[in-house]
């Protein structure tokens, strides 16, 4: 029997599985569109999809109140047209999750695409074979240990966000309490022991995660040392 309610666990899993679906298509199509096409303002493309690396949790999760909130552009429409809200919800902690999780993902499908020898690509494309079957056969299989490690590494992400999913979201217990706010809310009440095991919890995901990426990275290094 578990010690405390696995609840924020399993919200966790939850949030960080759905955003990282989202991650993963939105990454793909953004990272083939910047590393094969060159257009003006390429660079402040790149860089707006950079910056929730850089900018502090509080700051990303205040853009998404704006946006989401009840006078915002997004959260009026939503809630006016389908009776539906965001803020205060586990759907608002999956967006804060999407959000903090797309550059990752985006910089390593991005490096991996750029790996891809664009001659390949352009032989099948001298045989008359369409861009998505190109991109099908050729690019995305070439690409696939990138893709999959930024996806392990969006999802350990998603799992830890903190700041931005407390400000959109709240700490709603067995409603919107991931474990990062499970642990900050238990440290704040005193309770040690709660947060000490959410801190476990959390770590193992975690270092379970890397583990995998590095062992991914270096059984992928070896078969093409050995081609």
């Amino acid at each position: 029997m578990m010690p405390y309610d696995m609840s924020p666990l399993f919200l966790s899993l939850k949030v960080a599985a759905i955003s990282t679906f989202f991650v993963f298509f939105v990454s793909i199509a953004l990272a083939r569109l910047m590393s094969r096409r060159e257009f003006v303002g390429k660079s402040a493309v790149d860089a707006l999809i950079l910056l929730p690396l850089v900018l502090p949790p509080t700051v990303i999760g205040f853009g998404l109140i704006v946006l989401f909130g009840a006078n915002g552009p997004i959260g009026s429409l939503l809630e006016d047209w389908f009776g539906f809200r965001v803020v205060f919800t586990w759907v608002g902690a999956a967006i804060a999750s999407f959000v903090v999780s797309l550059p990752l993902m985006y910089q390593s499908v991005m490096a991996a695409f750029e790996k891809v020898d664009p001659r390949w690509e352009n032989v099948a494309r001298t045989m008359g074979v369409s861009e998505w079957r190109v991109f099908r056969t050729i690019t995305f299989p070439l690409a696939w240990p990138g893709i999959l490690a930024g996806l392990i590494l969006a999802f350990a992400r998603g799992i830890g966000e903190f700041g931005a999913t407390l400000m959109i979201a709240g700490y709603i217990p067995e409603v919107t309490e991931t474990v990062p706010l499970a642990i900050y809310f238990a440290y704040e009440a005193g309770q040690m022991e709660k947060a000490a095991f959410w801190v476990i919890v959390i770590s193992a995901v975690g270092i379970a995660a890397i583990t995998w990426v590095n062992y991914w990275r270096k059984k992928t290094a070896v078969r093409i040392g050995r081609e």
